[in-house]
């Protein structure tokens, strides 16, 4: 046997959970139900999106992702299917976008107002029908615009075009036929030219999507196999499920050769399934149980052992399902790496749970945030339908870097409204720019162009990239302290930004003076 040292080093070894405080929480959630085996919840920067229960159909709640505390017992759903809802996903590139699936074997496109809702949203943008059966799953292509996959209880996985006018879109681009049974989960590698399956004839297939080929296809007696992921670019996938003594496990494959998995790790005998989330920036794998009340996390390593546990996160409230906060919502000022949405629906209570690498430097970490996924696409829908593989665009998650948020294309700057709506977001329409002086420098920052173009009275005050009336201002000593930190980076920039501006002018006097010498000479 190969030695291997006892101590390993890594950035991670010491990442810990943190629980959000009770008034962070959002409570009197009335969460579904459902005993379908999914999350039921979907997260991005601006709204945490949740099933809930509903007599006569199926609904869904949307809350601003700010509005902690307790809910109104009569706050608007998203209510137009007939049956159940079984699964929910934001769109990537859009915030303000989510695509819902349900018993009544319909798909389902919704467009969120920015501003607080008001009534019952029962009319959606667009309507995909094309399933026999219910609708179980749907997944956004990572890549492309406007792709969405389906996959329903009629053994097909439906590839689906919304780049049209039309409202109700009956003809998907492209019906995958490949499975015998029930597809129980979906994953893309990173640049959505794959398509990993797992079904309930517990075989893990890989297929080309376009064509519909099956290119790899595995069939492991000893793993009944429930999830499947794609890690990132690694080439490898990893799949929960149960072993041949009913005890949970997950296993790691070579995406070439799914004959014999790589590795293979019992976890607990308990009976919930096991819901996987990678982090490709970061390498780590969190695995959350479905009735457990702890997360496990682990690191990916190219080479042996592959699979290196580092530690689990402990609660004595079991989650239902669980919502995933996109990266570029996290919190870098606090080290914040990781954010889970907990559904407790004993509690009916969501829960956020930061994980945290501690770190003592007050700047940011640019070790522990590489360049990620944006929110832009990288490629059209057509593009991708025509053969075109691309890799996501990638931001820096670095405060003042540039936008990373996802904001709807149709919401152009307008005169400023008379409103105040405290949850208008980022891409709040902004006054007209007022008289500047001649002797300003034209090329400021974009911060500090939003600052010295709206009025005193509505100036948006932000620090980081962050704008403080989209967030309640802090409640304890710690939030003080982060918000002083941020404040303090900006400062810093901002004093970067001045001393550049000071040497151009300087530079700026010298040629000024030479050239009055030269005409002076002539």
């Amino acid at each position: 046997m190969s030695w291997h040292p006892q101590y390993r080093s890594s950035k991670f070894r010491h990442v810990y959970g943190k629980a959000a405080s009770k008034d962070k929480c959002y409570d009197c959630v009335p969460i579904t139900h459902s005993v379908h085996d999914n999350h039921f919840c979907a997260v991005n920067p601006h709204f945490v999106a949740v099933v809930t229960e509903c007599a006569g159909g199926g609904a869904f709640l949307v809350i601003p992702i700010h509005q902690t505390g307790k809910l109104d017992p009569h706050y608007p759903r998203i209510c137009g299917h007939k049956g159940n809802v079984l699964d929910i996903k934001w769109n990537p590139f859009n915030d303000f976008v989510i695509a819902s699936c349900s018993e009544d074997a319909t798909v389902k496109i919704w467009d969120i107002p920015k501003h607080l809702l008001t009534r019952n949203i029962t009319n959606p943008k667009k309507e995909l029908l094309g399933h026999a059966r219910r609708v179980g799953l749907i997944e956004w292509h990572p890549t492309a615009e406007n792709i969405l996959f389906s996959s329903g209880y009629d053994y097909k996985i439906m590839i689906w075009n919304i780049d049209t006018r039309e409202a109700v879109i009956s003809n998907p681009v492209k019906i995958l036929d490949a499975h015998k049974d029930v597809i129980l989960s979906m994953s893309f590698n990173t640049d959505g030219s794959l398509l990993a399956t797992a079904c309930r004839d517990r075989k893990i297939r890989v297929i080309e999507p376009r064509s519909g080929t099956v290119l790899q296809e595995a069939s492991n007696k000893s793993h009944r196999v429930n999830k499947v992921l794609f890690l990132g670019n690694m080439k490898k996938l990893l799949s929960t499920g149960t072993s041949r003594w009913n005890n949970r496990q997950i296993a790691l494959w070579d995406q070439n050769d799914l004959s014999v998995p790589l590795v293979e790790e019992d976890l607990d005998g308990s009976s919930g399934l096991l819901f996987p989330f990678y982090d490709s920036d970061t390498n780590m794998l969190y695995v959350v149980g479905k009735g457990d009340g702890n997360i496990r996390y682990y690191e990916i390593s190219p080479e042996k052992p592959y699979l290196n546990y580092l530690t689990e996160y402990h609660s004595h409230l079991p989650q239902k399902g669980i919502g995933m906060m996109p990266k570029r919502g996290l919190e870098v000022s606090a080290c914040e790496i990781f954010r889970f949405y907990k559904l407790i629906p004993t509690k009916s209570l969501i829960e956020p749970v930061s994980m945290i690498v501690p770190r003592r430097s007050e700047t940011y970490q640019e070790d522990i945030y590489p360049l990620t996924t944006g929110a832009q696409p990288a490629l059209t829908a057509q593009e991708w339908l025509n053969g075109i593989n691309k890799g996501p665009l990638l931001v820096s998650l670095r405060p003042g870097s540039g936008n990373v948020d996802s904001l709807p294309k149709y919401l152009e700057p307008e005169p400023r409204l008379k409103t105040t709506d405290h949850y208008q977001g980022r891409g709040e329409a902004m006054a007209p720019a007022e008289t500047q002086k001649k002797s300003e420098i034209q090329d400021s920052g974009k911060q500090l162009e939003v600052r010295e173009r709206l009025p005193k009275k509505d100036q948006t005050h932000l620090s980081n990239g962050f704008d403080v009336f989209e967030c309640p201002p802090p409640k304890t000593e710690n939030e003080l302290l982060h918000m002083f930190y941020r404040q303090q980076e900006e400062i810093r920039r901002l004093r970067e930004v001045v001393n550049q501006r000071d040497v151009q002018i300087k530079q700026m006097e010298l040629e000024l003076r030479n050239l009055h010498m030269v005409i002076g000479m002539y």
